[in-house]
């Protein structure tokens, strides 16, 4: 009787820890944790992580020491200026809805934008989240997803007076048949050792290559987020250690990303052009290309490929075999731009420096694409009724949390700012009409 109670007591404390996910070794308690909520098994929630009418609220609570530890890590980096920084991981609570998830990693992200934070004194950083970043560390957050997603970025609106751009942007694109990330807004609240403290309005963007590869293409391919010279394509500069590889890493296999570098230097675009032509659309999605393209220059985004050689991702789709182009970063977007300026419509200043423009535009057919695509795009998704209904939504869903935003944690001078903002995002979209109607001659309202 005796040997049967205390097996009873044991099996009742089995059951009681596997109930709770409770590690008896490094006593990380995970009572909120449901499959749904928690687990790997159950495909993305897009509803609930990227609503389009709901500003989220998240609480992140990171130990003193561990923010001294990002505080540091930050400092060297912007001592030093390497641009090979891993920021440091640290681990958080990550609370949404009143349920908590556990052990989350939690990193700085960005560069410029990181800079110019530490430059003003303005603590509003990007961060990057991974929910089982620490899983060996703490087993029992094995497989820890965020409603089926892995790993989230938290973008600050570096510079952008309505905090509007990173959505508006990857939502047009979309709408355009162009695979983009998916974003939402939330309030982001931090306790790093004296209680949470409102850190303003972020844009929430689902990682490229967690789950966009997965739920708007055929998943498996090689994904790249190619930076630097070697972003450019131009030649000479190709350079497998600035093609970030992001898939399939186990195979060191770079020969689709070479196989397109080779084809746009080759000396067949002048000498056999139309053979030039059909080995360039056997290795890159050219008219999805030019769509982007299109898209991109109408809208104005100076931060990317033509002008800047980052901000983009190229995916080998298993499903065509070819490169596809993905817009990542856009918060520069829905403005004439820094930098001497967004790229022109006829895109004639663009030089051999940035060949996938050059050679392509500088082929009529191909030519006569891109532009059919800018006028398509004021057509729908970017009329000037269909987004000023866009902007009136989404500022009167977000004004009183950005308005809300304090000195120390915000970039705007004040929260007038922000109206104004919105005013100078629905003048943009007109502007952007008259210049296509004059480059095009299309219409459109």
């Amino acid at each position: 009787m005796r040997i049967n109670r205390r097996l009873y007591i044991l099996l009742f404390l089995l059951v009681l820890v596997t109930a709770c996910k409770k590690d008896l070794i490094t006593g990380v308690e995970t009572s909120d944790w449901t499959d749904r909520t928690h687990g790997n098994n159950s495909d993305p929630d897009y509803s609930v992580v990227f609503p389009d009418d709901e500003v989220l609220r998240f609480d992140i609570t990171i130990a003193s020491s561990d923010w001294a530890k990002m505080q540091d890590d930050l400092a060297a980096y912007i001592k030093t200026g390497t641009s090979a920084w891993t920021p440091a991981w640290v681990s958080c609570s990550f609370k949404f809805n009143g349920r908590e998830w556990y052990k989350v990693g939690i990193r700085y992200k960005g560069n410029s934008s990181l800079k110019e934070c530490v430059r003003r004194n303005i603590r509003k950083y990007s961060f990057k989240l991974d929910f089982d970043e620490f899983e060996d560390e703490f087993p029992e957050i094995d497989d820890q997803r965020f409603y089926g997603f892995k790993q989230l970025s938290l973008a600050n609106g570096f510079d952008d007076m309505s905090l509007m751009r990173e959505k508006t942007a990857s939502d047009l694109f979309r709408s355009f048949g162009i695979p983009s990330a998916y974003t939402s807004f939330c309030e982001v609240w931090i306790d790093t050792g004296n209680g949470l403290k409102y850190f303003g309005l972020y844009t929430l963007i689902e990682e490229v290559d967690d789950t966009v590869i997965e739920t708007q293409f055929e998943g498996g391919g090689n994904l790249y987020k190619p930076e630097g010279p070697a972003a450019t394509f131009s030649n000479g500069t190709y350079n497998i250690l600035r093609y970030d590889k992001k898939t399939n890493l186990e195979e060191n296999d770079y020969t689709d990303i070479r196989a397109l570098y080779d084809i746009i230097n080759s000396s067949s675009r002048t000498t056999a052009h139309e053979s030039w032509k059909a080995d360039l659309e056997n290795v890159l999605a050219v008219n999805h290309f030019l769509k982007w393209l299109a898209a991109n220059t109408v809208i104005q985004n100076w931060d990317t490929y033509g002008k800047m050689s980052h901000n983009y991702y190229l995916y080998n789709d298993p499903a065509t075999g070819k490169l596809t182009w993905i817009p990542w970063d856009n918060n520069e977007s829905l403005r004439p731009g820094k930098e001497g300026g967004a790229l022109s419509l006829p895109l004639s200043e663009v030089t051999d420096g940035w060949p996938l423009i050059r050679y392509l535009i500088g082929d009529d057919s191909y030519n006569d694409i891109y532009r059919n695509f800018t006028a398509a795009f004021i057509g729908d998704p970017f009329s000037i009724s269909l987004f000023d209904e866009i902007i009136d939504n989404q500022s009167a869903l977000i004004r009183e949390y950005a308005q809300a935003e304090v000195a120390g944690y915000t970039f705007l001078p004040s929260p007038d700012v922000f109206n104004q903002a919105v005013a100078d995002m629905k003048q943009h979209v007109r502007n952007r009409h008259e210049a296509v109607n004059a480059f095009s001659g299309a219409g459109g309202k």
